[in-house]
């Protein structure tokens, strides 16, 4: 055993295989990058260089003689918390990267890999370490209970370290994020895990879902005979949401000539009716949710400045699915287990096609997508297998397209046609489900 390293000037890393050629592989590649790197072939090999040695990071096989990759990271996570790990498998399969993830793993890596996909696991986990140094409470807590929220991603660490702020404080929150990204998840995780809030309502309000002529009296309650239909006292969202959260989803819908009224509740905290003059004080914390980018609706005169500076005190943006690596993994087996428990049915697992297709898909639906689609597929599906084909046609081709900047609008947009007939095989039906235009403008382009 070498003499303790010193880790002054690299990064340390263990890799642990029980093939002696993968070692030697990956510690050369990783040592060209600037780490120092020690091998094992065992995990009782592995602990021992861990009691002796300050690592960084562990790179392991899933399956090894003996003992299992996965009780090595159980290992190091209940001694050695701070180290970072990535999990190799040479089987592709959804299950041992989610059982690997779940243990506590930062990264996985299917075999065969080339060294970019390893450089760019190990300098990624390695990134998550740091995090863990800043706030090393939230990456170890069970989050799935206490927030009912689940992701390991980077990003989503973000997330979760703002949600544990906003829960210590009544400060205005403003969640933003692309539709099916879980704003109103998220909201309720504030609210919930509030001290003093909890206990009492979380009102949602879908502001495009009420009519503007009605949306004042929704908000701030009516007296009776205030208008036509008014045939007694009525609250509104605020009063039903004393003490406890009034959560505004899609608040960019809000009709302007509102907006003014709003930012006066939220500056004096009192509300009045429709058809009264007297104001009542109110006691609600307000999280808003928003689809859209404020700022621009703010340049284009369509939102309030004071408004958007008003409920921009704590900002949560929530990260889209396709930008959280192996969480859409981690979501498709949490999904699987869900809807096979609801359905009475066996739990399905999935191909290697099917992976690949789930990791290369843009999810535009984000995490709403992903679980309709996995119901989907277990209802459908009469075998305990879910493989590509169970899929929609448009996510089982990706187009690998690289921006040119000195190229044309036009130009950019016959490349991308040419691209996406090419990965369809010539296949026009299938492209034009990709493209979404009609098959006359497909030939029209082609020609």
């Amino acid at each position: 055993m070498p003499d303790k390293y010193d880790q002054c000037d690299k990064e340390v890393i263990l890799v642990v295989d029980d093939n002696s050629i993968t070692c030697e592989v990956i510690q050369r590649n990783l040592e060209m990058s600037g780490f120092h790197v020690f091998t094992a072939q065992s995990v009782n090999d592995a602990i021992q260089i861990l009691s002796k040695q300050n690592i960084n990071l562990v790179i392991t096989d899933y399956k090894m003689p003996k003992h299992s990759g996965l009780e090595l990271i159980k290992y190091v996570r209940d001694h050695l918390k701070e180290i970072s790990i990535i999990m190799l498998t040479g089987y592709g399969s959804i299950n041992s990267a989610v059982s690997a993830i779940k243990e506590g793993a930062d990264e996985y890596i299917t075999k065969p890999f080339t060294d970019e996909e390893l450089l760019d696991a190990v300098k990624t986990s390695l990134q998550k370490q740091k995090q863990k140094k800043i706030d090393p409470g939230l990456l170890y807590d069970d989050v799935w209970t206490r927030f009912g929220i689940m992701g390991q991603a980077q990003n989503m660490l973000e997330v979760y370290s703002k949600i544990e702020k906003a829960c210590n404080n009544d400060a205005i929150v403003l969640i933003s994020g692309e539709n099916g990204t879980g704003k109103e998840l998220v909201a309720r995780a504030i609210h919930y895990n509030h001290k003093a809030r909890s206990i009492y309502p979380f009102i949602p309000v879908n502001c495009p879902g009420i009519p503007a002529g009605l949306f004042e009296s929704e908000l701030f309650g009516h007296v009776k005979g205030a208008f036509t239909g008014a045939v007694e006292h009525r609250k509104g969202f605020f009063q039903a949401a004393e003490k406890g959260c009034l959560f505004l989803d899609e608040i960019s819908e809000l009709p302007f000539e509102l907006q003014s009224k709003l930012l006066r509740v939220l500056q004096e905290k009192e509300i009045c009716r429709v058809g009264e003059t007297q104001t009542e004080k109110i006691d609600t914390r307000i999280i808003a949710a928003t689809n859209k980018n404020l700022e621009n609706l703010v340049k284009k005169d369509l939102f309030r400045q004071d408004l958007f500076f008003r409920l921009n005190v704590i900002n949560i943006d929530i990260p889209p699915l396709r930008d959280r690596g192996n969480d859409i993994l981690l979501l498709a087996r949490h999904f699987v287990l869900k809807y096979a428990k609801e359905l009475g049915i066996t739990e399905s697992i999935f191909t290697e096609k099917a992976i690949t297709a789930l990791k290369n898909y843009s999810w535009p639906g984000n995490v709403r997508e992903l679980e309709n689609l996995i119901h989907r597929s277990l209802i459908m599906n009469d075998k305990d297998i879910i493989d590509s084909v169970d899929f929609p046609d448009i996510m089982k081709f990706k187009v690998h397209y690289n921006p040119h900047l000195n190229l044309s609008l036009e130009d950019m947009s016959k490349k991308y046609i040419r691209d996406v007939v090419q990965q369809t095989g010539g296949n026009k039906t299938k492209a034009l489900e990709i493209l979404k235009i009609d098959r006359k403008t497909l030939l029209k382009k082609l020609k």
